[in-house]
């Protein structure tokens, strides 16, 4: 498992693959993925990584578990596989970036286009069994994605911090707020947005302008 992350994160990453809960980790994704159906796909696990190298992550956006129903998951948080239907909380972003972004509705849900222009998108849990939400949280991957987090906080300058929701909102207590940018919102799942914590949060214009500020590239969302 640990061969599949992309060459740029492992002069960073290496020392947690020796750890023990990383080897604990592997043995029980290892037999989830042998005796049950489980999501992402094993090839797409890291696929965050993969089209995001260390160098040119600009902006990071937190999800907390992949997908758990068929064929949607593929490795990068609220993103699902070109002709997917959109999950709702995917539809509820695309809608505010219409009206924040004044952007059209787009056709694919498939956000790789996000992440190789420098957005990680990271769950902080990389795995799921099918249908059962939350099944794999608390066997180690918190512990590696808030160590991710905290070493992009470390070892970057003037990244943009997506918290969407209480879960991610958490995870402030590991970044460098003196030195990067934090934009916090309710979740754009359907609960959070239909009670008025999602819509007009303005999440990716103050992304944009912030990295205009500090001299980097805008995100086309």
């Amino acid at each position: 498992m640990i061969a599949e992350i992309h060459h740029s994160w492992l002069p960073h990453l290496k020392p947690e693959f020796d750890k023990p809960y990383f080897k604990d980790l592997t043995t029980f994704v290892a037999s989830e993925y042998e005796n049950h159906q489980c999501f992402p796909p094993k090839e797409q696990i890291f696929h965050a990584f993969d089209y995001c190298a260390f160098d040119d992550v600009q902006v990071v956006i937190l999800g907390q578990d992949p997908y758990h129903g068929v064929g949607q998951a593929n490795g990068l948080c609220f993103s699902v596989n070109d002709g997917v239907k959109h999950p709702p909380s995917l539809v509820n972003i695309f809608k505010e970036i219409e009206t924040d972004m004044d952007e059209a509705y787009p056709i694919t849900g498939n956000l790789e286009r996000w992440a190789e222009q420098g957005v990680l998108l990271l769950n902080a849990t990389l795995t799921v069994r099918a249908h059962e939400a939350g099944s794999h949280q608390k066997q180690g991957w918190e512990t590696f994605t808030d160590t991710v987090i905290k070493t992009i906080s470390d070892k970057k300058e003037n990244i943009v911090f997506l918290l969407w929701g209480g879960y991610a909102k958490k995870k402030v207590k590991l970044i460098d707020v003196e030195k990067h940018k934090v934009l916090t919102s309710g979740h754009p799942s359907p609960l959070s947005a239909n009670r008025g914590y999602w819509f007009g949060n303005k999440s990716f214009s103050k992304a944009n302008y912030y990295l205009n500020e500090v001299d980097k590239t805008s995100i086309q969302w």
